[in-house]
């Protein structure tokens, strides 16, 4: 008895299937667009044809070698008629020049005898099967025949009263053997077609691929100069929405930065002023607390001007991991009890904004120089990605704060920070050159004790 619950359950082993079904081809099937369209082409291409050539050969092929069979066997039967009708001499001289010069058959007339085993038959072989239907509806007789191998003739033998007839034809008279050339021309214009597919498909994938390098090389802060608009109108419309999109980006960019550089130049004169003043009214004790409230302005200042910059207006050029390392390295030594390790795997030249790089690998170092005792840099440089991870083992930041301590002006009183002024600017400003490259920067737990911060760029 069929329950609820048991349908239910096959409704879901049902629906378990079509996912793991579903799931299963979106792993085996192509991601590319480009394969996509072909296979969008070739697939209902080969489907049509596959129908096509077999309705073809279902109905053309084997109606036109039933015709060719039936046409053979009429002919063998008249003459063994004419044979069993009529007297002849007793070699059958002329039946024989009859069946070659008028039906192109080459027969004999042999001795009684028996006929020999059957031969196996070919299992799609379509003569076999037609050739003897024939011969049992209009001959009716002990039959064999022989249509294996590649012999461009077909033997039958049929049995008389006190004799065996044997004949010899064409295969072209009993089987429709040009039937290849509908298949050659099939397959050749499909291939013609599929070609011209690839190229038209090909020039319109181009579009789209250059369009997705030039958003990428926008993402990393590198110029696309040579990209334009081309291809398919919605292609086209889709690569004027990024330039807009791009113009619009560097325009309030550059607005920013102007505005920045214009406060920047009011508020350095107003402080040149207080130390100015400050300078005048000479060593006195009670300005000290002023004196150190100036130059952490001052400080606070160009940290923020160094984050809303974020050095876009630099080019890529080549650095060499190394030297940058060796620069730390020589940094750390200079102060006690302080050391800095570092190992290179791969390639030790990277293309990066170089000011800018050296820049967010300093700050992340000399983090971990004030507040810890050992560094270690991991630089890993494969074909597709660059990743550097610092290994400290100084007090950490808390897990609940490492998303936090991004956030511009965030300070974190409990652990550490990356600038001296404290203004909470310091990993802000890091992770926003490391995405202006196209990456990121992530903080965990280092194996040494402390804090791990990863910087992972594309090559």
């Amino acid at each position: 008895m069929v329950t609820l619950d048991s349908l239910r359950r096959e409704e879901r082993s049902a629906a378990r299937g079509w996912r793991w079904l579903s799931r299963w081809l979106r792993r085996r099937l192509p991601t590319g667009i480009y394969v996509r369209s072909l296979l969008i082409i070739i697939i209902p291409m080969v489907l049509l044809q596959s129908v096509v050539a077999a309705v073809f050969m279902e109905r053309h092929w084997q109606m036109v070698t039933q015709r060719l069979s039936m046409a053979v066997t009429r002919d063998i039967a008249a003459i063994i008629q004419i044979i069993e009708t009529y007297p002849q001499d007793t070699d059958y001289s002329e039946i024989t020049r009859i069946a070659r010069d008028q039906l192109n058959l080459q027969i004999s007339v042999e001795p009684d005898g028996d006929l020999p085993p059957p031969r196996i038959k070919p299992f799609f072989s379509i003569l076999d099967g037609i050739l003897s239907d024939e011969i049992n509806d209009q001959i009716k007789r002990p039959y064999w025949i022989d249509t294996v191998g590649d012999s461009n003739l077909v033997e039958i033998r049929i049995k008389l009263e006190d004799k065996i007839l044997r004949v010899l034809a064409r295969r072209s008279q009993t089987y429709a053997s040009n039937t290849h050339i509908f298949i050659v021309w099939m397959v050749g214009a499909s291939l013609v077609l599929i070609g011209i597919s690839i190229l038209f498909l090909r020039g319109q994938i181009r579009p789209i691929v250059s369009l997705a390098s030039a958003a990428e090389s926008f993402g990393k802060g590198q110029k696309a100069e040579n990209f334009y608009p081309r291809g398919a109108d919605e292609v086209r419309r889709a690569g004027l929405a990024f330039i807009l999109m791009r113009e619009r980006i560097e325009r309030q960019m550059e607005q920013r930065t102007a505005m920045l550089t214009g406060v920047s130049h009011d508020l350095r004169t107003i402080l040149t002023r207080f130390k100015l003043q400050l300078a005048l009214a000479g060593d006195n004790p009670d300005l000290h607390g002023l004196n150190d409230d100036v130059n952490d302005m001052q400080s606070m200042l160009e940290a923020y001007m160094a984050f809303a910059r974020t050095e876009v207006e630099e080019d890529v050029g080549e650095l060499k991991l190394s030297e940058l390392f060796e620069k730390l390295e020589a940094d750390f030594s200079l102060h006690e009890g302080k050391a800095l390790t570092f190992s290179i795997e791969g390639d030790d030249n990277i293309s990066v904004r170089p000011n800018a790089f050296t820049r967010l690998v300093t700050n992340l170092a000399s983090n971990a120089r004030r507040y810890a005792n050992t560094l270690r840099i991991d630089a890993r440089h494969s074909a597709k990605w660059l990743t550097l991870t610092f290994d400290d083992d100084g007090p950490g930041i808390p897990e609940k704060n490492r998303e936090d301590v991004f956030k511009p002006f965030f300070r974190l009183d409990e652990a550490r920070n990356l600038d001296a002024s404290g203004t909470g600017l310091g990993l802000a400003i890091a992770r926003d050159i490391a995405r202006s490259h196209g990456g990121n920067v992530t903080l965990g737990d280092s194996p040494l004790g402390g804090l791990r911060a990863t910087v992972r760029l594309p090559a």
